[in-house]
């Protein structure tokens, strides 16, 4: 193992390996044009992303608490797969696979608080269906602008104090045995097995993590939705139910695409024995695919969405044909 730095604190010493050696692929023949792959999933998520976030900006009707939730999202999820791909493509395609200890943790933070992000803000759009369904004459008053700045605001605090002290969990560790994770970034759980001394407090937070991060937003979502359902049946005319239903359509899309890869994964790795290489993948694409989908299923599913689309694409060709007769008069 090399360059190993020693930390020592209370007469308790803690070896720290200079660098990690992030494994990735391994025996995979052109491995490469995965990455490759990744990089084009990439730019399809930056764009759609960034496309989104412009639309709801430009567009005056889309100025409400639930499409300040939907920016959210676009925002996390472009900023979670900018914290996780550019670093993969960089590590496997340009062959950087050693990172230093200090950013193999600043690395594990981004992710996870990202990640756990994108979770917390869909559970923020059930709460915001669930209110606007169930009921509807209160939903101004309790889901406002200002109400949902502050829900991501607490969404901020408690995911950047929760995952800070998760990764400080690890300066709890030494590795004296190997430096190599086997994964294609810093994951928490693979980082901490590789401890030589007592992991208690790392496996402690993993449940924690586990626990915050994929359990109780589907079971909250799960709970909204199954009182949403109970609402809907008391509604009389079919035509009403079916506008409610079409409300959360795209929402509960978005649901499916981010819980169940992440549930399926867990289920799988617990339940039978998976290749390294093809757990590799299942995790990869279940962290990057819905960052890249999200934005294209709310551009199509919605009508708001659409129709602002069309409106602005309306506005600018008149803006353009006004400019072109302007620069004619000026000619004249």
């Amino acid at each position: 193992m090399n360059s190993i730095q020693s930390n020592s604190s209370a007469n308790v010493t803690f070896v720290r390996p200079a660098t990690f050696f992030l494994s990735g692929l391994s025996n995979v023949p052109h491995a490469k044009y995965y990455y490759v792959f990744l990089s084009l999933v990439y730019v399809v998520t930056v764009l759609g992303n960034s496309f989104i976030m412009y639309i709801i900006y430009l567009a005056r009707r889309l100025h409400t608490a639930k499409y300040i939730a939907v920016f959210h999202l676009a925002f996390s999820d472009l900023c979670g797969s900018s914290a996780l791909i550019p670093k993969v493509i960089d590590t496997f395609l340009f062959d950087h696979q050693d990172i230093s200890y200090e950013a193999c943790m600043a690395n594990m933070f981004f992710v996870l608080h990202f990640m756990n992000m994108q979770s917390l803000t869909l559970l923020a759009l059930a709460y915001d269906r669930l209110i606007a369904i169930c009921f509807p004459l209160r939903y101004h008053a309790i889901i406002n602008k200002s109400a949902m700045f502050l829900i991501i605001g607490v969404m901020w605090i408690f995911s950047a104090t929760f995952f800070s002290v998760v990764v400080g969990s690890v300066s709890r560790i030494s590795f004296c045995i190997s430096n190599v994770i086997d994964t294609y970034y810093c994951d928490f759980a693979p980082v901490f097995r590789l401890a030589c001394n007592d992991n208690s407090l790392p496996i402690l937070m993993g449940k924690l993590c586990f626990g915050i991060l994929i359990c109780m937003p589907p079971i909250l979502i799960f709970v909204s939705y199954f009182c949403i359902s109970l609402a809907l049946l008391k509604i009389a005319r079919g035509v009403d139910r079916n506008k409610a239903i079409k409300t959360c359509t795209s929402h509960l899309m978005l649901v499916a695409i981010f819980y169940l890869p992440i549930l399926s994964n867990n289920i799988a790795y617990a339940t039978t024995y998976i290749n390294p290489n093809a757990r590799l993948i299942n995790n990869s694409l279940t962290q990057t695919i819905p960052p890249m989908l999200n934005p294209i299923i709310y551009t199509l599913k919605t009508d708001e969405v659409m129709q602002s689309i069309k409106e602005l694409y309306k506005r600018s060709r008149v803006y353009a044909t006004m400019e072109r007769n302007r620069k004619c008069h000026g000619r004249k």
